[in-house]
């Protein structure tokens, strides 16, 4: 008979250890475990395409939790070991080789895997993905000998590698599908800032377009030719087309699945005593009009750690935050706070063309979300704006010589 633990966290990222370390603030006396199919201390994993890919930071600078630490809080640490299946009746979970672990309650933080393309000359060598310290440590020792990289997709990530490339002087080259960077999570104005700002550091940015084949030479990327018939040299190939939820054990377990795994407002999953946390979790979003959404941050991850301990522990819930991210890329720093999808107004606060600026997006004349470049004090302001569901004119908003924490509701400000 295998182990068995009061709760059981499958995934050791910020959301899965944020959940055992509030488990016992609130004095959680039971058995925990967190569960890593990586065999690395648990890190953080925005530095992935940031400061460690530009060699500005090491892993044991972006750690979690250090291994001292989670003993001290009787937190079992188990690596390298990823879940096969979950067995809801028998309160178990199988793990690849084929030892049985049982739990009370089992809390699912697994996260997601980088998404793959289908083309011909995906796999061979030199081409990759960050998604993981091991793909970012990979990719960071080819960039010692790379000259020319290529990347599919433009997004963060890609765009957030594209960045740490130039920057050790390899030439890029990004293909993006749509017809604009970042469509699908930002509007026009903030997708233009950085195909200029890409370009202006001596990337070439391809929109509308897409790879047609990866070709190589003895196993090993060569070039990658484009859906117009270009060839693109290429020793290094970067795969940034988003992340798929791990949600395959959950979902042959019966759990209800669309974009990530349902959950309620306690992130309990339709199975008895299975909860589901950060970037796999489906949940309802005040922030979205009550619409499930699936968001991949870090302040989201700790967030659902907090709550799902909470729900455990039968204490009140944090309150929730407005969601926020955020990007690096060159010398620019991008904050956002709030949910876009579905605003009918994007207010241009200051100019593109100055230092910084913002982007402010309204529903129905309300603030629902901002794109900060550069700009820590519209984030930092904008935050409560977009928590209160402020109404204010667009006229008001775009005048930079009106702070936007004039717009607070009285007992907000200060």
């Amino acid at each position: 008979m295998g182990p068995s633990y009061d709760v059981l966290i499958v995934g050791a990222g910020q959301a899965g250890v944020q959940a055992a370390v509030s488990l016992r603030q609130g004095g959680f006396g039971g058995t925990v475990c967190l569960l890593s199919a990586e065999d690395h201390l648990p890190y953080e994993r925005p530095p992935l395409s940031k400061a460690f890919l530009q060699g500005a930071a090491e892993p044991e600078e972006f750690l979690l939790r250090s291994s001292d630490a989670l003993a001290k809080n009787s937190i079992d640490l188990r690596r390298g070991l990823a879940v096969e299946s979950v067995d809801a009746e028998s309160h178990s979970v199988m793990l690849e080789d084929g030892e049985s672990i049982e739990y009370g309650r089992l809390i699912w933080a697994a996260g997601g895997r980088a998404r793959t393309v289908s083309l011909p000359g995906a796999d061979l060598d030199g081409v990759l993905s960050v998604r993981t310290l091991d793909d970012a440590s990979k990719l960071r020792d080819r960039m010692a000998t790379a000259r020319n990289a290529v990347i599919i997709g433009g997004g963060y990530v890609g765009l957030e590698t594209a960045a740490a490339l130039r920057k050790h002087g390899i030439a890029v080259t990004v293909v993006e599908a749509q017809e604009r960077l970042l469509a699908r999570v930002t509007c026009a104005e903030i997708s233009q800032f950085y195909a200029d700002l890409h370009r202006a550091h001596g990337a070439k940015v391809l929109l509308s377009s897409g790879v047609s084949q990866i070709v190589g030479d003895n196993g090993r990327v060569r070039a990658v030719e484009v859906v117009d018939g270009t060839m693109t040299p290429a020793d290094l190939v970067i795969v940034g087309v988003g992340l798929i939820p791990n949600v395959e054990p959950l979902a042959v377990a019966g759990a209800r699945v669309s974009n990530g795994i349902d959950v309620d407002g306690d992130f309990r999953t339709s199975l008895p005593d299975v909860f589901a946390i950060g970037d796999c979790a489906n949940y309802e979003s005040a922030y979205a009009h009550d619409q499930r959404v699936r968001l991949e941050s870090v302040p989201n991850a700790i967030e659902h750690g907090k709550a799902v301990a909470s729900a455990i522990l039968g204490t009140e819930r944090p309150k929730t935050a407005a969601p926020w991210f955020w990007s690096h890329q060159y010398d620019v720093k991008l904050q956002t706070v709030g949910l876009q999808g579905g605003h009918d107004e994007a207010v241009l606060r200051g100019s593109v063309d100055d230092p910084s600026f913002s982007v402010i997006y309204l529903r129905d004349s309300t603030v629902i979300a901002l794109d900060c470049v550069n700009s820590v004090a519209d984030f930092a302001q904008g935050k409560q704006l977009v928590k209160q569901g402020t109404r204010v004119s667009s006229a008001d908003l775009s005048d930079t010589a009106i702070p936007l924490k004039s717009h607070l509701q009285t007992s907000a400000v200060g």
